[in-house]
């Protein structure tokens, strides 16, 4: 009886050990969640009016606005691939610590360009004075190199947290591992957005660029914390040589299928984009100066932080592909509710709020539902297709998505507002300017064409690829 009660206390203790060990995250998975968390905080200060930034302080046109930052944000989501390849043969804490300096420097420079220029746009008046841009000047392009000193920082830790987050967790723990991952992007991207607003509207221009020294004061304590915290055991794919590191480019690039899906997603990511590259010159125009475009899209991190682990539970039965299929048909259905802010008359409030502005809030609710159902299930998709030691590269691979969107996403953005929603300085009358922005809904239309063309492809694909079959997890 003595032997037996040994045995089972000793079974007992074997499967709590098993649980915990299924169910516990290891000490380097909490810290780059913990940074990943900080970096957004940075990102999302910063980019959530890049747009406003280039044109109001440095005087660049709706479509240069839009060129530019859809080209540094395409091109911070391309570059993971190749950084995602170096991050795992130089390892990932030094990857990681190159990334925030980095991402330190440009921050701090997009604070230091206008001070550095302000001979160029800095207007006097008596003892007081006023940042005007710098509108005729050609100095505003030296923001570039600043921002791709961003771009190249950001690479990095877009590999390497996700490629931590696959590393650091098992097949039974992966789909937790990255829904609380996304849940920290979101946390981050929250916290980052509500510090926006505050700065706009008490400093106008200047809290555009006062909100830099906040994201690289972020990136900073990032750097910090990784160079005393972060220590990983997992070191598969360190010291590869440089031809082995191309072979497995090679290999990865030409995956027809990841390829395929990769594409039909960035359809989500389009629309899902212009809450950047749309969403606040919109409704500042069309609602007035009053609204919060910051608030309006801290909307879509505050829905996915409180449902993301409840949809991941709900469709933990279900394949990754049919979580992202659902997803896609939610995305133009939030394009739409967009939309229908203009046909309401703007003295008609809704809750309070102009009709614009409750809209634009209520279709961002669904986009973020949306957003639940595909991204922590896309990234654990992508997980299980890397092999051991190059998890980084695969998880790089798998934002190509957003090089795609925001390349055509933000181009897109620029003319559609300088067509439909065009900027009210530009005309003599505001009864000009509402005649030729009477139709600025259809701005919306447009994204929810693509959004929709986007979840048919999918399924599409899902019957030709056969992967509607259960995704091994």
């Amino acid at each position: 009886m003595f032997y037996l009660r040994r045995i089972s206390h000793r079974n007992q203790t074997l499967l709590i050990s098993n649980i915990m060990s299924k169910t516990t995250f290891s000490r380097a998975f909490w810290v780059a969640n913990g940074v990943e968390l900080l970096e957004r905080m940075a990102y999302y200060a910063v980019f959530i009016v890049i747009t406003l930034y280039l044109s109001s302080v440095l005087g660049f046109s709706d479509i240069e606005a839009g060129i530019i930052s859809g080209l540094f944000s395409g091109f911070l989501y391309l570059l993971p691939m190749f950084s995602g390849a170096l991050a795992d043969k130089i390892g990932f804490r030094k990857s990681m610590m190159l990334a925030f300096g980095l991402l330190t420097i440009g921050y701090a420079g997009l604070g230091i360009l206008p001070t550095m220029l302000e001979n160029s746009g800095l207007v006097t008046y008596g003892m007081e004075t006023e940042f005007l841009g710098l509108k005729e000047s050609a100095l505003k392009w030296a923001v570039v190199p600043v921002l791709i000193v961003i771009m190249i920082g950001g690479s990095f830790i877009k590999s390497v947290i996700s490629g931590t987050v696959a590393k650091e967790t098992t097949s039974e723990t992966r789909a937790k591992g990255f829904s609380l991952f996304y849940m920290m992007v979101n946390i981050g991207a929250f916290t980052g957005k509500t510090v926006v607003d505050p700065l706009r509207k008490s400093m106008g221009s200047e809290g555009l660029v006062v909100l830099n020294y906040f994201s690289a004061a972020m990136t900073l304590l990032a750097f910090i914390a990784i160079y005393f915290m972060y220590k990983s055991t997992e070191h598969q794919g360190e010291g590869k040589s440089f031809r082995e590191i191309g072979r497995s480019l090679i290999k990865v690039c030409s995956n027809g299928k990841l390829i395929m899906l990769t594409l039909i997603v960035s359809g989500f990511w389009l629309v899902q984009g212009q809450l950047y590259a749309t969403m606040p010159k919109y409704v500042l125009r069309m609602a007035g100066e009053g609204a919060s475009p910051a608030w309006y899209a801290n909307v879509n991190p505050l829905i996915v932080v409180l449902f993301v682990n409840m949809v991941t539970r709900l469709m933990a039965k279900k394949s990754a592909l049919t979580s992202v299929s659902i997803g896609m048909f939610i995305i133009p259905i939030s394009a739409l509710l967009m939309a229908m802010g203009n046909l309401f008359p703007a003295e008609n409030l809704i809750l309070g709020m102009h009709p614009i502005a409750f809209m634009m809030v209520l279709g961002i609710v669904f986009q973020a539902i949306a957003e639940t159902f595909i991204s922590p299930r896309f990234l654990e998709y992508f997980s299980h297709q890397a092999p051991k030691g190059e998890e980084a590269m695969y998880l790089g691979f798998s934002h190509l998505h957003s090089f795609f969107s925001y390349i055509f996403g933000f181009g897109i953005a620029g003319v559609l507002l300088s067509k439909y929603c065009p900027d009210p300085e530009l005309f003599e009358t505001r009864e000009a300017w509402q005649a030729a922005s009477a139709n600025a809904h259809y701005i919306w239309y447009v994204f929810a064409a693509i959004g929709l063309v986007a979840a048919i492809s999918l399924l599409i694909f899902g019957r030709l690829t056969r992967e509607k079959a259960e995704v091994t997890r």
